[in-house]
């Protein structure tokens, strides 16, 4: 049954990553409408998390901001599938770094990277920073159900000379290259909602009292990697910046759990900054201390 639900789907996803992008984004409009009117696609989440988020903004204000994700995420949808195909010269044209050099400096200091981002603008296209890089490019990525989309992930993630390890194995993973004295960066997106259970960190997100992720954070102090934070801006449609802002170099010296929290007061900046553009469609609060 996968193979057969990846045999009708592949022609369609193909056609659509070979479409110019005007023609993608008029596409991406249409999509846009059938999922925001038509469907409704976890438009109460979004809402809740919005009023939540953004309790100082109005009713008006907060709509104006979910028909911006809307747009945004489909275009972000359709930019994924785009990757299929897309040329390296197309995709370092739209996927701009601002300060590779800050990056290359933290490479010349001969340990692992651990490299965290949020859930923001388009994560994806990150994948471009591979070009640039001389440390082996790992992306934490949870398995794909279909393995026949698992693997064709995988497949267009090595266009890119990028290495995929699941979330599964990741631990492993880094485990092996600290003592095979492997250099990599390894890619965090670690902004959204952990499961809760006892001895999660919790921590003030958009002024809520919530779990976060603290894996990489214990990683980086455990093997001794840098940490540093990418921050991503979208510039106009299809076009995006990238800004790499240091964190620590010496993780063990730093109190515990204070860098997934500097990690999350970053990304409050960006949200912060343009809303529209976070992933408002994960239940990101569904876990809150009771008074």
């Amino acid at each position: 049954m996968q193979l057969l639900f990846y045999i009708l789907i592949y022609p369609i996803l193909w056609l659509i990553s070979i479409l110019p992008f005007p023609l993608l984004y008029l596409f991406s409009d249409v999509v846009c409408f059938i999922v925001y009117n038509l469907i409704g696609y976890r438009k109460k989440v979004v809402r809740e998390n919005l009023s939540l988020a953004l309790p100082h903004l109005s009713d008006k204000e907060r709509r104006t901001v979910e028909k911006k994700f809307y747009r945004h995420m489909c275009d972000m949808f359709l930019e994924m599938i785009k990757t299929m195909s897309i040329s390296k010269n197309e995709i370092q044209k739209r996927y701009k770094f601002t300060n590779i050099d800050l990056y290359l400096e933290m490479e010349k200091k001969e340990k692992s990277i651990a490299l965290l981002c949020a859930h923001y603008a388009s994560y994806e296209w990150t994948v471009s920073m591979n070009y640039y890089i001389n440390f082996t490019g790992y992306g934490i990525y949870k398995k794909i159900a279909n393995k026949y989309f698992d693997k064709l992930v995988h497949r267009i993630r090595s266009r890119f000379k990028a290495v995929l390890i699941t979330t599964k194995e990741t631990v492993a993973t880094i485990e092996n290259c600290s003592r095979t004295g492997e250099l990599g960066v390894y890619g965090f997106a670690s902004d959204q909602s952990p499961k809760s259970h006892k001895g999660t960190h919790w921590a003030t997100f958009m002024g809520i009292e919530t779990p976060i992720h603290v894996g990489a954070e214990l990683l980086a102090k455990r093997l001794d990697m840098n940490v540093i934070f990418l921050k991503t801006k979208k510039v106009k449609r299809g076009y995006y910046e990238a800004t790499f802002e240091h964190l620590v170099d010496n993780p063990k010296e730093v109190p515990n759990f204070e860098i997934s929290e500097m990690f999350m007061k970053k990304v409050e900046l960006q949200i912060i900054e343009a809303p529209e553009y976070y992933l408002w469609t994960h239940k990101r609060w569904k876990h809150k201390k009771q008074a």
